[in-house]
């Protein structure tokens, strides 16, 4: 064991490895056409990809066409993951001395053939000041690479694990619960008639100005026909199970009940002297929190947001607006409480406590003008 010999090049790639996933978080993917390289990727980071080149570059060309290579592939990962501005690092390992390295639109390049280059580069020293220091080891040899080895197994069994629990199917209680509500009411309205059930919980905002403020949440429970609680509860059903699933019961009913009371105040200040029901608002603000999921998850996600849920919110938005009767302040205001919402409460293991109080100071501030344009100054239509 003692006589294997392990490369200088072998053992800085491992070191940055070790330092990329366990200190930094980032995460290892998968790059179709990358050969003799290792791409990580943390959307949170300065630099949302790290790239470990470990090929030869023996001359100008080549380096220009690996960066030419390199541009293409991040902007694949752009547009999968719906980012405008993607900056990336690549870390040369072996670049032959007559070649200088040169950016080339938003890739940073560096050169270092061991850890003292690292010193050499403003960019390493602002944007992990603690590099060096981490890439400090007692081990060497094979048993620097076994220890290194066996933290990034570890570190990446417990990503794995996180992502697991996040994306594994968990009981749909709220959404069940809330389900039969709905379906209760109805059937109370079936037998009371509609119009009397309507009359008592409905939104019209002459009523809820004058204080009967309970409307702004009992509208939303209230559908007018067997096929409008049916077109809404097969919606509540399948974004709302998997929201249930993201976020957890009582996160979820928080995202739910905001964003029923954010479409119901915008709704008011349009509707004049009309009345508005139904669930509709409510579920488009679970599009919303579907959407702040999707972007944390977008490397996962990227493919589902783009050729499911962003067409069917638009397809959505886009009746709202062609089909008269259609409450579409109802939907436009649910969306923007349930996204508000989804950053308040926040997701496992994925939104940092600033977040969640950028989110909390949005949703208040929202919450706060909505009221204002509801009670206060209203456009009447």
């Amino acid at each position: 064991m003692d006589n294997v010999v392990i490369n200088a090049k072998d053992t800085i790639a491992m070191k940055l490895l070790h330092f990329f996933i366990t200190e930094k978080g980032y995460t290892p993917i998968i790059v179709h056409g990358a050969k003799n390289e290792i791409w990580l990727e943390n959307m949170d980071e300065s630099f949302s990809i790290i790239r470990i080149m470990s090929g030869h570059i023996h001359n100008r060309e080549q380096l220009e066409f690996d960066l030419y290579k390199t541009q293409n592939l991040i902007t694949r990962i752009k547009k999968k993951t719906f980012s405008y501005k993607l900056k990336a690092l690549t870390i040369f390992l072996d670049v032959e001395d007559t070649v200088e390295l040169s950016n080339k639109d938003e890739i940073e390049c560096i050169n270092i053939t061991s850890e003292d280059d690292l010193a050499k580069y403003d960019v390493i020293s602002k944007t992990f000041p603690d590099i060096t220091s981490k890439l400090q080891h007692n081990e060497d040899g094979i048993e620097l690479f076994v220890k290194i080895t066996d933290e990034i197994n570890k570190t990446t069994e417990k990503e794995a694990k996180k992502n697991e629990d996040i994306f594994k199917k968990k009981p749909a209680r709220v959404t069940t619960t809330l389900i039969i509500i709905n379906a209760l009411i109805f059937m109370l309205s079936l037998i009371l008639e509609i119009d009397t059930v309507i009359s008592f919980g409905g939104l019209y905002p002459p009523l809820v100005r004058a204080g009967e403020i309970f409307r702004l949440m009992s509208a939303t429970f209230i559908h007018g026909s067997l096929l409008h609680l049916l077109m809404n509860m097969y919606a509540l059903y399948i974004i709302g199970s998997q929201i249930e699933s993201f976020y957890g019961s009582t996160n979820f009913l928080l995202i739910y009940l905001f964003s029923g009371l954010f479409g119901s105040l915008l709704s008011m200040s349009f509707l004049g002297s009309n009345w508005s029901i139904g669930a509709s608002g409510a579920i488009f603000g679970l599009f919303g929190a579907l959407l702040y999921f999707g972007y944390h998850y977008r490397v996962y996600l990227g493919s589902t947001i783009k050729t499911q849920i962003i067409p069917i919110l638009l397809i959505n938005l886009f009746i709202g607006f062609a089909i008269s009767n259609i409450d579409q302040f109802a939907h436009l205001g649910g969306l923007v409480g349930g996204f508000l919402m989804a950053k308040t409460v926040g997701i496992k293991y994925r939104t940092k406590k600033e977040e969640k109080t950028q989110g909390f100071i949005l949703s208040t501030l929202t919450l706060i003008f909505l009221i204002y344009i509801a009670f206060v100054y209203t456009v009447g239509m």
